[in-house]
């Protein structure tokens, strides 16, 4: 069997564990497992990933290239993506804001690009991932932060000092954050996985083989998909495909010079899953809303959960879709017909929805205008002499 579809099938078959257990483990439960991740599996595997990285000055273009695509659908999704919500679903909003334009390359990308494109692109492919954890680590969790401070009901107006106090605050309080300060401070002085004691590393390793299996049997076990919820995040993800089809057809296009390995390491880095650090930090800020007692939370902590669920084998089997026709996704001009089609696809359920509303408004409109006129004119004839009426009456009999 393909290792790729191999791998494939292994992620699914502890999702589908997960949901087996369902009524094993009762919902008290699941927070015990989600700070068993956030607390040990998921600091550790950060802390690995991040003594592994070499820093090279002239390999920088890689995770700047994957930086600026996560800002871009950071605007995309605000302004376009999630543009079909109501205006008061804005916990939705934040949730999909936080986790479309993430990407977790390591689960859903990795594994695949190992299979067909060997391990020299992988390492640009890990070097990639450098701004997409950027990104997801820091620049999401600062946005949380804010939009937690936002939408809090403690209005008491703080000074930018008591701010960056509270921020600091609540980074030293999470594992992950003092991980991160603690690895790019030992890479700062050059130091690497190999310089701790050996036993360290060990233990180091053995907690990060725990991440991946811990976070899909949470996933499996939490998730809760209604049929309503099950439209709208896959329409959400057919459109930040075809988004991500779309940028990836205008880098190509850009840079002609580009080789096919290259072209689709652009195409299937982007259309990896969405990554499950933002959901941490979700989960942190549910955790404070919680001790708020806020009434609208900022975030809807379960829609996130779900769209995480539905995300990996998404993007799983489309990426094996991409190399299995490597040959067709090498052409810029069909990247950006794909991406284009995708995006008109997913939109059109919404414009006939909008254009139904607007008949139906008309048609309302209209029936209201003819009762007035109808009405009127009965008014008329009741007001009409006396000698006018038996003429016409007389004139209706013969």
């Amino acid at each position: 069997m393909n290792f790729a579809l191999q791998k494939t099938l292994e992620l699914i078959l502890i999702i589908g564990l997960g949901l087996l257990l369902q009524k094993k483990v009762a919902k008290q439960d699941l927070k015990g497992v989600k700070v068993l991740i956030l607390s040990v599996a998921l600091p550790a595997t950060i802390f690995v990933a991040l003594l592994k990285i070499e820093l090279n000055g002239t390999l920088l273009v890689f995770p700047l290239a994957a930086l600026t695509f996560n800002l871009l659908m950071l605007l995309a999704t605000k302004y376009f993506l999630a543009a079909s919500l109501h205006k008061e679903e804005k916990s939705k909003k934040r949730t999909l804001m936080m986790l479309l334009p993430s990407t977790a390359p390591g689960l859903s990308c990795f594994p695949f690009i190992v299979a067909y494109l060997g391990d020299d692109t992988l390492a640009l492919a890990a070097l990639a991932d450098i701004g997409n954890k950027i990104f997801v680590l820091i620049l999401l969790y600062m946005l949380a932060m804010h939009w937690y401070r936002k939408n809090s009901v403690n209005e008491k107006q703080e000074s930018s000092k008591s701010k960056l106090k509270g921020l600091f605050i609540s980074l030293i309080n999470e594992p992950i954050n003092m991980v991160i300060v603690v690895g790019l401070i030992m890479l700062g002085f050059g130091l690497n996985l190999s310089s701790l004691p050996t036993f360290f590393q060990n233990t180091a390793l053995s907690i990060k083989d725990l991440m991946t299996p811990l976070v899909l049997l949470f996933i499996g076990m939490a998730v809760r998909i209604n049929s309503g919820e099950f439209k709208l995040i896959i329409s959400m993800l057919f459109r930040r495909a075809g988004l991500a089809f779309l940028i990836s057809g205008l880098f190509a296009f850009a840079i002609p010079t580009l080789t096919p390995a290259m072209i689709l390491l652009l195409v299937v880095f982007p259309q990896s899953a969405c990554s499950f650090w933002p959901f941490a930090h979700m989960s942190a800020i549910q955790s404070m809303d919680e001790k708020d007692a806020q009434p609208n939370p900022t975030f809807d902590v379960n829609f996130g959960l779900n769209i995480l669920a539905c995300s990996l084998p998404f993007s799983t089997l489309l990426i094996i879709g991409i190399f299995s026709f490597s040959e067709f996704f090498i052409n810029p001009l069909i990247l950006l017909g794909l991406g284009a089609s995708i995006l008109a696809i997913s939109f059109t359920p919404d414009i006939f929805k909008t254009t139904s509303f607007m008949l139906d408004r008309e048609r309302k409109i209209t029936r209201k205008t003819l009762k007035k006129k109808s009405h009127m004119t009965i008014a008329k004839d009741d007001f009409m002499p006396t000698n006018e009426k038996k003429s016409i009456s007389d004139a209706k009999a013969s």
